[in-house]
């Protein structure tokens, strides 16, 4: 096949199976796949793991031989003759939906061009746009009759969104693909992304004006909703402010903010709101002692997203600097949680960030409970499979481009020899109804997922000229 009908082909076949990959989509997109409970069968709850049936299902129509492996992990495939494989990991659990929706989030939709729904970008449709991916070789295969050089594999991962714990298990039992992509981050490609951090700062217990405060969906989202319920007040009392509302209470007066969410990997632009309700709490001097100490070292956290105001700034000038939010809050027996999601380059390390956040915590009174922490990753630019991809899309889309690094955590860091490969990019510009990853009216193009596949069909041909 010419550089011209392989173009032409995948094309065709993006057209060709566009209704199809729309169905395929919307079948994923409503199932609630948020992490529940363990269950048999279903170790991060019984919603990824009927997405993941679905994802298999979806598979075995579309001609690929596929299982569900170790309860975790989907895995569809087009067999090679090298006895190397090419991956494609995507994931088909989800945040939770948040609030601000105009739709459903979980009953997917059209909008004068886009599919709108929680997972249609982040990670459901680019999961199904690999399946039809791998579904282009196993018709080529068939009409010529010859196999692909390499096996095309595609991993439908179930924990992405919360921990990750999918991979080590699949991979405990199972050799990784030779090399991978995962279409969760953004174009050109993804040679690189920053540590992940994670944490939470734990007050002592409290009496002082907060009966309870509530707040945020995940510990990677910016909260866009928090409540909050004050003691000893009545709304009559205080003064008015932005995104608060005041409504008396049998307890005292419950206070509810509105921010403006986003991922924690891109904070810019964002709202916290339970920002919002600690400021307010310190700016009208509610909170006392221990209490104000406290809310003080919580403003520190969500006033500055570079971290400067926890000590923790960095910039190394190769990924974009430090970037740490606030994302849920809770109490319980006066007792705040506040938990926090840090994407550090690599100038500097887990290790500093525990030593420094340790001792701001102290400092105000708080304690700080380390979680999950990744380091960061980079792959040369100019091996072999990064050019491959790059010159894939760059030729599908008639641009210029070159790789690029970025602050999202994807299954790219915890495979071998993997990169995350689309969809998004970064200029891309949504009507007003669309909303972002992670947040309300999650949204995307049907047009540009339809170039995405033309992409990774084209990248995969040029992988398999590739010795793994």
């Amino acid at each position: 096949m010419t550089r011209e009908e392989l173009l032409q082909a995948a094309a065709e076949f993006a057209a060709q199976n566009e209704r199809s990959i729309v169905r395929d989509i919307k079948r994923l997109v409503d199932i609630k796949s948020v992490r529940g409970e363990a269950a048999p069968g279903a170790p991060f709850g019984t919603g990824p793991r009927r997405a993941l049936d679905e994802g298999v299902a979806i598979a075995r129509e579309l001609g690929l031989t596929a299982t569900v492996e170790d309860d975790v992990m989907g895995v569809a495939e087009v067999a090679g003759t090298s006895g190397k494989a090419v991956g494609i990991i995507a994931h088909v659990d989800v945040v939770p939906e948040g609030n601000g929706w105009d739709s459903d989030p979980f009953g997917m939709i059209e909008k004068d061009g886009y599919l709108i729904g929680r997972g249609v970008a982040d990670d459901k449709g680019p999961a199904v746009l690999g399946l039809y991916a791998a579904k282009f070789f196993a018709q080529q295969a068939a009409k010529t009759g010859t196999a692909p050089r390499h096996t095309v594999r595609v991993l439908l991962g179930s924990d992405e969104e919360s921990g990750m714990g999918d991979v080590p298990c699949y991979l405990a039992n199972h050799a990784a693909p030779d090399f991978t992509f995962s279409p969760d981050g953004s174009f050109p490609v993804c040679n690189g992304e920053k540590g992940l951090y994670g944490a939470s700062f734990v007050s002592p217990v409290l009496n002082g004006v907060l009966h309870h405060i509530e707040g945020g969906v995940a510990h990677n989202v910016v909260p866009d909703r928090a409540f909050a319920v004050l003691k000893g007040l009545c709304a009559a009392q205080l003064p008015a402010a932005e995104g608060l509302t005041f409504t008396d209470c049998a307890e005292g007066v419950r206070v509810d903010a509105t921010g403006k969410g986003g991922h924690a990997s891109l904070p810019e632009g964002t709202i916290n709101a339970i920002g919002r309700i600690c400021d307010y709490l310190l700016n009208h001097d509610l909170a006392k002692g221990e209490e104000k100490a406290y809310l003080e070292l919580l403003h520190n956290l969500f006033a500055a997203p570079d971290g400067s105001l926890l000590g923790i700034a960095s910039d190394d000038g190769l990924f974009t600097p430090l970037t740490i939010i606030g994302g849920t809050i809770s109490m319980a027996d006066g007792v705040i949680t506040q938990t926090m999601d840090c994407r550090f380059p690599t100038s500097t390390n887990i290790e500093t960030l525990n030593t420094t956040l340790h001792a701001k915590a102290a400092a105000h009174g708080a304690t700080l409970v380390e979680g999950s922490c990744d380091a960061p990753f980079y792959i040369e630019p100019d091996s072999a499979p990064i050019q491959a991809l790059l010159c894939a899309y760059n030729e599908v889309t008639a641009q210029q481009e070159k790789p690029f690094v970025m602050g999202g955590g994807t299954y790219a860091r915890h495979m071998p020899n993997a990169v995350s490969f689309g969809i998004e990019e970064e200029k891309e510009v949504f009507p007003d109804f669309v909303g972002p990853i992670h947040g309300a009216n999650e949204g995307f193009s049907l047009a540009r997922l339809m170039r995405a596949l033309q992409i990774y069909i084209v990248a995969l041909w040029d992988l398999m000229e590739i010795d793994l």
